[in-house]
C-alpha cells in the first residue's frame, strides 16, 4: 500500500448508501451476537485441541484464528457489506482506506495463552469511523466475560455498566504490563504489579473494570489489539492514549502504534508522566500494514 503510513483515512472515502441509516443500536447487538457465536466457535476448538504454526514473523496462528477470522467476516460483511475490513487473519488490502467505517477485527487476541491452555484470551471486534471505535465487543469464553459498548451509550461487562477507578496517586496503583514499562512506573512511585497476561485488550479493559488501575504497553501493537478495549475504556471513562497524550488513530495506512497508558481519566496524567519516563520520544517505527507483533506489547 503506497499511503502516508502516518495519514488517517477516515472521512476521504465514500460512506456507502447505508452508513447514515443503519441503527447502530441494532448493529452493536448483532456485533455482539457474532462475537458470542465467534467465541463459542473458538471455545469448541480450544478444547478439542488444535494445529498451530508460525506467520512469518514468527507471530503465533491457530486453525482456530482463521476458522474464526472466517466466521466473522461472513458474518460481519452480511450485515453490512459498504463497510471495510482490517483483521489481524486476513491479507490486509488498500480498499479500507476509502471507507469511513471499518470493522477491525482480532479473531483470537492471546493466541499464545489459547495454544497454552491458558483462559486469557478473547475475540475482539470493534467498528471504527472515521478513525475512531463506535462499537465493541469483546468476548473472553473461558473467563465468560463479554465485554460492549457503544460510543456515548457507555461500556458493559455481562449487561453491568462499568467505571473505570478513580483514583489520582500513583502510589500504590495495581499496574500491568511489560516489565520494563512497570519498572518506570515503579521509579516513581511504589506499585503493585499485576499480572501482564496474554490478551492485551483484556489487559486494558481491567482498567475499565476497576481491576487495574494502569496499563501499559510497549510499541508494536495494532488496531485489532486495540480498537474494542479503546471503546470500552473510554465509555467507562478511562483514557488510553499514546505517552504523548494523543488518542489512537485507527485505519491508517500503517495499522501499528507506539507505546501506550492506559488508566481512570484522574490516574492518567500522573501515570502517562511516569511512563514516559526516559523513554525516547514517541513514535512507532514504520512498518508494513500487514506486519504483525510476535509478543504482546
Amino acid at each position: 500500500m503506497s499511503a502516508d503510513p502516518n495519514k488517517a483515512a477516515p472521512g476521504h472515502g465514500s460512506p456507502g448508501p447505508a452508513d447514515d441509516h443503519r441503527d447502530d443500536a441494532l448493529l452493536a447487538r448483532q456485533l455482539s451476537d457474532a462475537v458470542a457465536e465467534a467465541g463459542a466457535l473458538a471455545l469448541s476448538m480450544f478444547r478439542s485441541g488444535v494445529k498451530a504454526w508460525s506467520k512469518d514473523d514468527r507471530s503465533p496462528v491457530t486453525e482456530a484464528d482463521l476458522a474464526v477470522d472466517r466466521y466473522l467476516h461472513q458474518r460481519l460483511t452480511a450485515l453490512a457489506p459498504d463497510y471495510g475490513w482490517l483483521s489481524e487473519e486476513t491479507a490486509d488490502a488498500a480498499a479500507r482506506l476509502t471507507r469511513r467505517r471499518v470493522w477491525v477485527v482480532d479473531p483470537i487476541d492471546g493466541t499464545r495463552g489459547f495454544m497454552n491452555g491458558a483462559p486469557d484470551w478473547a475475540v475482539s471486534v470493534a467498528l471504527v469511523e472515521d478513525g475512531r471505535p463506535l462499537l465493541a465487543a469483546l468476548f473472553a469464553p473461558m473467563l465468560e466475560e463479554m465485554f460492549t459498548a457503544r460510543r456515548g451509550a457507555g461500556a458493559h461487562r455481562n449487561g453491568s455498566a462499568l467505571t473505570a477507578g478513580q483514583r489520582a496517586d500513583l502510589a500504590g496503583a495495581r499496574a500491568a504490563g511489560p516489565s520494563e514499562a512497570l519498572d518506570r512506573l515503579a521509579a516513581a512511585a511504589a506499585i503493585t504489579r499485576m499480572p501482564r497476561g496474554h490478551s492485551l485488550a483484556l489487559r486494558l479493559a481491567r482498567v475499565a473494570t476497576d481491576e487495574v488501575d494502569v496499563a501499559v504497553s510497549r510499541a508494536d501493537s495494532h488496531d485489532w489489539d486495540l480498537a474494542a478495549a479503546d471503546l470500552v475504556v473510554e465509555e467507562a471513562r478511562g483514557r488510553l492514549t499514546t505517552l504523548d497524550d494523543a488518542p489512537l488513530i485507527y485505519n491508517r495506512a500503517t495499522p501499528r502504534h507506539a507505546a501506550l497508558v492506559c488508566a481512570g481519566i484522574r490516574l492518567h496524567g500522573p501515570a502517562m508522566a511516569a511512563a514516559r519516563s526516559g523513554t525516547a520520544p514517541d513514535a512507532a517505527p514504520p512498518l508494513s500494514p500487514v506486519t504483525t507483533h510476535s509478543d504482546t506489547p
